[in-house]
This record gives C-alpha cells, sequence and structure tokens, in this order.
C-alpha cells in the first residue's frame, strides 16, 4: 500500500514506539491533509496530557525519531507535525499507479463472506422514492466488497408473505387474473393494493373470504399457492424493470423474501424457548433483550409469537440472522434499511446473541437509511400526498437530462442514450454523494447541474480527458510516463491519485459510499486546475506531453473505477 496517509502513519507510529515505548506504537497518529503541508500528524495534543510533558515537546520527540526519507517535517503551531512529501516520491507512486490495474486498491486478506441485505421492497406494493436509497446504497456496498475481494452474497429480503396476501389473492380472482397480473407487472401495485383494502374495509362478503383464504396459503393449498407465484412472478416483472433503470446488480436469484423463511418460523420459537431466551408473556412468545425499555421503565418485548399462534416481522428476521450465520457462513451481516427500522434491528440483534447465533466472530450492522425530502423539508410526495412512484421519478430525470444536453449535435439515439446516463448517474449520485443516515432534498436542477458535486459533473471530467486523447490521436492505455511534477498543479492531482485505494476501503469497512463520491469530486476539481493551468496536449517538450498525458490517463481510470463501484455509466461525450 503506497497510499501516502497510510506510509506516514506507519512512519510516525514507528516514531511513537521509539520516543515513548512499545506501548504507544499502535496509537493512532490521527494523520489528516493540511492547509500548510501536505499531512499533519494531531497525535502530540492527544499525547501531550498522558505523558505530561507540552505538545510542542512531545512533537519534538516525534520528530527527533521519525524517518524523513522522501518528505520533509516540521512543527507548527501548539503541536502539529506539519508532513510534505517529496516530488519525487509523488511522481514515483503514480507511475506505479499506473502500472496497478488495482490502482492502488489491495485485496481483503482474508477475504470474508459479507451477507448485504438491500432493496427489499413489498411484492404487494409498487416501488417509490423510498426504496431508492436502500437499493443504489447497498448495490455501491456490494460492488466495493466484491471489489476488494470478499465474496458477497445478496439478500433482497422481498415482502411476499403475509396475511395481506388473502385480500390481495382474493381480488385477483373478482377482476381476472388475466387483468390482475398485467397491472401488476405494469407496477400499479398500489392501486391495487388499495382497491383490495377498500373492499376488506367496506365488504363483509369479501372480508371473509379473505380471511379464510389466509390458512389455506399458509397451509399449502395447490390452487392457492399456484395464484400466489403468479402474484409474486408478475410483480418480479416490474421491480426487474426498475433494477434495469438504475443500472443495479440485483437478479432474481437474490431474492430471499419472507416467505423462504416461513417453514423455519416454529423451530426458531421452539429453539429460543428450549434455551431459555424467550418466555411467554400474555399469551405471546417474547424476548425481553436486556436494556430495553418501555413506559415506566417496564422491559420492552421483542414479540416472536403472537397470542393467535401468528409469525411477525421480528420472527421472520431472527430466522433470518440464524439462517445467515448457520447456512450462509456470513462474517459479516449487512442491513441496508430505513433508520426509522433501528430499534427493531438493535433488539433482533441483542436476541439474536442471547440465542448464541450471532457471537464475536460475526459482525451485524444496520445502514441506516434517511429519509428523501422534497423542497418543502417534508417527506417527499406528490401533491395529493401519495407517495412518488419510483418509475416515474426516474423516467422525468432522463428527460429533464435530455433538455439539458438538447443543443449538442447528436443523433437522436445516441441523445436518447446519453439522457439515460446523465439522468440515472445524477439521480445516483445524488443520494449517495450525502451520509446515508443523513436526509436530503430532492432537487433534479441541482442534482443535473455540470458544476458543483453532482454526478453530471463528474461524467463530464471523464469526456473531457478523453476529448484529450480524441484530439491528439493518443491511446489512454499507451500513456504510460514516466511522471515528472512540475506546476504545483500537477503535484496536487497526482497526490490525490495516490488516496484512491484508501478511499476504497474505508467505504468497505465503514459502509459509508459519499467518502468515495466526495473523493472522486475533489479529484475532478483536481484535475480542472490541472487542465486549466497546464497544457497536454501543448505542453512544452514531448517528456511534458508524455507525463501529463500520463497523469491524465490515470485520472481517467480512477474516475471510471470509482464511478463504476458507485454503479453509475459513464457517456463517451457529452
Amino acid at each position: 500500500m503506497t497510499d501516502p496517509q497510510f506510509v506516514l502513519a506507519e512512519r510516525v507510529q514507528q516514531a511513537l514506539g521509539t520516543a515513548f515505548g512499545t506501548e504507544y506504537a499502535t496509537e493512532d497518529p490521527l494523520i489528516r491533509p493540511s492547509q500548510f503541508a501536505d499531512y499533519q500528524a494531531n497525535v502530540a495534543l492527544s499525547l501531550a496530557k498522558r505523558l505530561r510533558r507540552s505538545p510542542r515537546e512531545v512533537a519534538q520527540a516525534l520528530l527527533d525519531a521519525l524517518d524523513t526519507t522522501d518528505m520533509t517535517a516540521e512543527i507548527s503551531g501548539p503541536g502539529f507535525l506539519n508532513l510534505t512529501l517529496d516530488d519525487r516520491w509523488i511522481a514515483e507512486q503514480a507511475v506505479r499507479r499506473l502500472r496497478d490495474e488495482r490502482l492502488g486498491v489491495a485485496q481483503a486478506t482474508p477475504p470474508k463472506t459479507v451477507v448485504i441485505d438491500y432493496s427489499a421492497p413489498n411484492a404487494a406494493k409498487e416501488m417509490h422514492v423510498g426504496h431508492l436509497r436502500t437499493t443504489i446504497v447497498g448495490d455501491t456496498l456490494t460492488r466495493t466488497h466484491e471489489h476488494i475481494g470478499n465474496r458477497v452474497i445478496r439478500q433482497n429480503h422481498l415482502g411476499d408473505w403475509g396475511t395481506q396476501f388473502g385480500m390481495l389473492i382474493e381480488h385477483l380472482l373478482d377482476i381476472g387474473e388475466e387483468e390482475s397480473l398485467r397491472r401488476l407487472a405494469a407496477g400499479d401495485g398500489n392501486a391495487y393494493y388499495q382497491e383490495a383494502r377498500h373492499k376488506f374495509d367496506t365488504d363483509p362478503e369479501f372480508q371473509d373470504r379473505s380471511r379464510r383464504r389466509v390458512p389455506l396459503l399458509q397451509g399449502g393449498d395447490p390452487e392457492t399457492l399456484r395464484l400466489w407465484h403468479e402474484f409474486i412472478e408478475y410483480t418480479k416483472q416490474y421491480f426487474n424493470h426498475v433494477y434495469t433503470m438504475l443500472g443495479v446488480t440485483l437478479t432474481d436469484d437474490d431474492i430471499a423474501g419472507e416467505s423462504m423463511y416461513n417453514p423455519m418460523l416454529a423451530d426458531v420459537c421452539e429453539e429460543l424457548l428450549r434455551e431459555g431466551v424467550a418466555e411467554i408473556s400474555e399469551g405471546a412468545l417474547c424476548v425481553f433483550p436486556p436494556g430495553f425499555t418501555g413506559r415506566d421503565d417496564t422491559r420492552l418485548p421483542l414479540i416472536v409469537r403472537k397470542s393467535d399462534g401468528g409469525y411477525g416481522y421480528a420472527t421472520t428476521d431472527l430466522a433470518a440472522i440464524r439462517y445467515r450465520i448457520r447456512d450462509l457462513k456470513a462474517d459479516r451481516i449487512l442491513y441496508v434499511v430505513g433508520a426509522t427500522q433501528s430499534l427493531h434491528f438493535q433488539m433482533v440483534f441483542a436476541a439474536a446473541r442471547m440465542a448464541g447465533w450471532l457471537h464475536d466472530d460475526v459482525s451485524a450492522e444496520h445502514i441506516q437509511i434517511g429519509s428523501v425530502l422534497g423542497s418543502d423539508g417534508k417527506m417527499f410526495k406528490t401533491r395529493s400526498g401519495e407517495s412518488i412512484k419510483l418509475t416515474e421519478l426516474l423516467e422525468e430525470g432522463v428527460v429533464r437530462a435530455e433538455a439539458v444536453i438538447a443543443e449538442r449535435a447528436y443523433d437522436p439515439e445516441v441523445r436518447r442514450q446519453i439522457a439515460r446516463q446523465v439522468g440515472m448517474g445524477a439521480v445516483k449520485y445524488a443520494d449517495l454523494s450525502v451520509s446515508h443516515d443523513s436526509e436530503y432534498v430532492f432537487d433534479f436542477d441541482r442534482m443535473l447541474a455540470l458544476t458543483g458535486n453532482t454526478g453530471p459533473y463528474l461524467q463530464y471530467a471523464t469526456a473531457r480527458i478523453r476529448s484529450i486523447f480524441r484530439t491528439g490521436s493518443y491511446d489512454p492505455a499507451e500513456a504510460t510516463g514516466p511522471i515528472v511534477l512540475g506546476h504545483p498543479a500537477e503535484r496536487a492531482l497526482a497526490l490525490q491519485l495516490l488516496g484512491f485505494g484508501s478511499v476504497v476501503e474505508s467505504v468497505a469497512e465503514l459502509s459509508e459510499p459519499h467518502r468515495l463520491c466526495n473523493y472522486l469530486f475533489d479529484l475532478a476539481q483536481a484535475f480542472t486546475s490541472f487542465y486549466e493551468g497546464c497544457p497536454v496536449l501543448k505542453a512544452e517538450g514531448e517528456e511534458v506531453r508524455q507525463s501529463r498525458l500520463a497523469l491524465s490517463a490515470l485520472t481517467l481510470r480512477v474516475l471510471l473505477q470509482g464511478l463504476h463501484l458507485l454503479g453509475i455509466e459513464v457517456p463517451e461525450r457529452m
């Protein structure tokens, strides 16, 4: 690993051990970017009190012990250690990245099995904007873990089971199979569900039929199961249409819906009861994880079997986590689910630990997803208060993107393709570029801007680099350097390029795609400064031209790889 922060952290840690003893050699050196140098080590300030010395004294001791090969170091302010890398070292490392097909991204050693639970729409309803974030954040984490060499198991926890299917199947029979399935495949699930719900609430005969249908489904009645399978299959056609529009990697093979766990629920309850983890409370089987209390400090129950013998979400989620650990052999499980489910997952994880399923060798993490807001700061809905269909939102993004590039002299088919890539990229990047647990305002004008921290800005940066090579009749693959740094913008760009590997690894470790977005935006800005200050094709001398072509080629490769990890396609031209 030649990431500058990693190299400097190792050096400072070695100096800590030399200066203060081996017990300090694993201390976080607190390496941060600096406006006065390339980086600064802030560890002297945090250690001063423990060492009973002033921060500047600690910094001086560190400086005296520091290996300053390929860099310079000096003390600044109250005890910062400013670190500046040699230009030659930066250039050498940039050439190494240019020759590295992985661009400095290390392989996971050893690789882990990572189960990622994401998207998870309800088969009884159409997808809305709320599903956007869980789907694309999960897909980015999937792509990232696969890229670093982990074994990823996608789990689309489809809402495809439950008592509501009694009324949905009866409504299907009332209006006819052909018409029902056509509507489901077209994404008309919400209207279909609302019609069935209205009949259930107002028609006693329909309500009675719906209730009688539920035990037939749960009991495996062949005709009821056939109708249920038809319902799910046609709904999946709609989901797959959305996934294709978004360019995510989910397929039917990744579906592990609620129905999959139905045969396991009774056994889960029996095991919890047998192991003394669950108890009967007011007729229901409950787990009471320590530390969870309700009003008046009463114990908060996780109900795993209702008093009427039915099961709920908690039962299914407990069955899922047991299956993922025992059968899928997960080392890490990521639940990319809305932040409103935080308490639920805390209790499920706690109950799984009590049962002995979730142990120290396995990590279960809730990747909390914040809400999408409208311009009024409220939940993003239509003017009538209904959830906005995801397909309609995505289609509007493409239409607006086509308007942005309308003046370009492309033939209609090329323009439509670019519009699709720009529109989808804009929507996805706007979402991924904010912390996944934060809310954000959905704003097409901001998303589609060709300036600022947007998907189109990054796509345009790649198009600009390609145009350099196209204009000069050069092949980016043949731009191999060597790299020589003479202009400050060249140095800043090369230094930025060296950070790609550690950023990708941090996304996988912390499950924070916005870190990659921020890095790519900073890289694109660094290239813009380089492009404006350092002529490439008209450089003074062949050596400088080849160096700048190499920097441009490396930038292009990093941008393309980074955008691929975000699931964003890149047009050849814009």
